[in-house]
């Protein structure tokens, strides 16, 4: 643990004691006897946190509390005492105290404590930086994020964005799929002409190849020409590509392949200008794999790939989104909501976020909804997000009764791989070292086909 401290005490031997004991934690301590000496550095060096006694001679803990929240808000106070009542409780937290810790306390207790009060200081400095971040990043279209796994996926549009050639777009439910698509579009000189999509799990067989294809039999202009041609000298946005129904994928292949489209029906093949775009959040080469994806189709649609990132895997991205919700749905809503409290930042970024994107974005306008005041605080966040702990494989212990056997190691790295990739056995077995057969025998060993993504 890192940390600058700061210990007040008029009890020297105390000073000294914790001193001792928080520098063998990796934290750096000075002590001072009095809050008039502490105030008095305080103003020199800059500290992250100031552990101070209760009652004291000359001036007072709460008093000393009082004077830091007053000049150095920044820094959090922990107030320790052996006079422990309510009062004095209800005294510390009034005058400013981050926390209030009663003697006789182990020194894990304040170490934790002083942890805490570290964490909080630059998560609060974190979210008063995302402020500033978000107000001067350069949105990329609809997308926003500063990690290197979304400046790949920048890097990736504007470059494909010159081409004509197909593109699959591929990444978890909630991750922005759609709004990659769209960004690769308006990054094109296709960028005036019509942006067309179609989900492809949405629409029955029948129904879908007409949609796309038209039909010689339509009763409008706009059945009868079909998406392909209606989408001329723009994009087509097949959605969820990893649904479309086996017969139509022949079809499909020889449309993008030729760049021409036979409508049901139809004996003449008619020539089409729409570049193609297909997103999936399916583990697609599975599905080639197992023979419901034709390969030739997967290949062609595959040569250029976008792989967008699931949020947990985003880092700070996730307080940035969060913000720029806050201030959108705070605008919307007419409510006064800035931010985000230091508190309710660390349950964002502890989370696994599932849905992603999506979830988050869900979440952050619920909270704004529930709350009631500047900074969005833990309360206001969804019960499963409060409570949320992650689940961690650990392989190094003192204690010999919480190791576990070498096969329990296995089993959950591999699901916690599996968990991590969103399902996408593909990228699951490059990543354990196993080929996909392996992989498929370790899951039906453990008891982990039906792992959810």
């Amino acid at each position: 643990m890192n940390g600058k401290v700061l210990i007040v005490d008029d009890d020297r031997a105390m000073c000294e004691m914790l001193g001792e004991r928080i520098r063998w934690r990796g934290m750096t301590a000075a002590w001072r006897t009095s809050g008039q000496e502490a105030l008095a550095l305080l103003a020199e060096e800059d500290f992250d946190v100031v552990v101070t006694d209760l009652v004291m001679k000359g001036m007072s803990g709460i008093e000393l509390c009082e004077r830091v929240a007053a000049n150095r808000p920044d820094i959090p106070v922990i107030v320790i005492t052996a006079f422990g009542n309510l009062e004095n409780a209800i005294a510390a937290i009034r005058s400013g105290a981050y926390d209030y810790i009663q003697k006789p306390f182990e020194i894990e207790e304040i170490a934790f404590a002083i942890g805490r009060a570290i964490q909080h200081r630059t998560l609060r400095d974190e979210v008063k930086r995302l402020k500033r971040m978000v107000e001067k990043t350069t949105r990329f279209e609809d997308l926003l994020g500063v990690s290197d796994a979304m400046k790949l996926v920048f890097e990736r549009i504007d470059l494909f964005a010159a081409s004509d050639a197909p593109v699959l777009v591929t990444g978890e439910s909630g991750t922005g799929k759609e709004l990659a698509a769209r960004a690769l579009h308006r990054r094109s000189a296709r960028s005036h002409s019509p942006f067309l999509e179609v989900n492809c799990a949405a629409v029955s067989g029948a129904a879908l190849e007409r949609k796309l294809f038209g039909s010689a039999r339509g009763a409008s202009a706009e059945e009868r020409t079909g998406l392909f041609l209606r989408a001329a000298g723009g994009t087509l946005l097949l959605d969820e590509i990893g649904d479309l129904p086996p017969g139509l994928q022949p079809a499909l292949l020889a449309a993008v392949e030729g760049r021409r489209v036979r409508p049901p029906g139809s004996g003449e093949a008619v020539p089409f200008d729409a570049r193609v775009v297909a997103t999936t959040g399916r583990d697609i080469e599975t599905a080639v794999e197992e023979g419901r994806f034709m390969r030739d189709l997967f290949n062609l649609l595959g040569a250029l790939r976008i792989d967008l990132p699931p949020l947990r895997a985003r880092g700070s991205d996730a307080l940035i989104l969060a913000q720029d919700f806050v201030e959108r749905f705070s605008a919307r809503a007419g409510k006064p909501v800035q931010g985000l409290s230091p508190q309710a930042a660390e349950r964002i970024l502890g989370y696994d976020w599932p849905g992603n994107v999506r979830e988050l974005q869900n979440c952050v306008e619920r909270a704004v909804a529930l709350a009631r005041f500047a900074a969005l605080a833990v309360d206001d966040l969804p019960e499963k997000i409060r409570n949320y702990r992650s689940s961690h494989v650990i392989v190094a212990a003192d204690d010999p009764s919480e190791l576990v056997p070498m096969d329990e190691v296995e089993k959950r790295y591999v699901e916690r791989v599996l968990k991590a990739t969103g399902g996408n056995k593909s990228q699951a077995a490059a990543i354990l070292g196993f080929d996909r057969k392996t992989l498929y025998r370790k899951l039906e060993r453990y008891g982990l086909e039906g792992v959810e993504k």
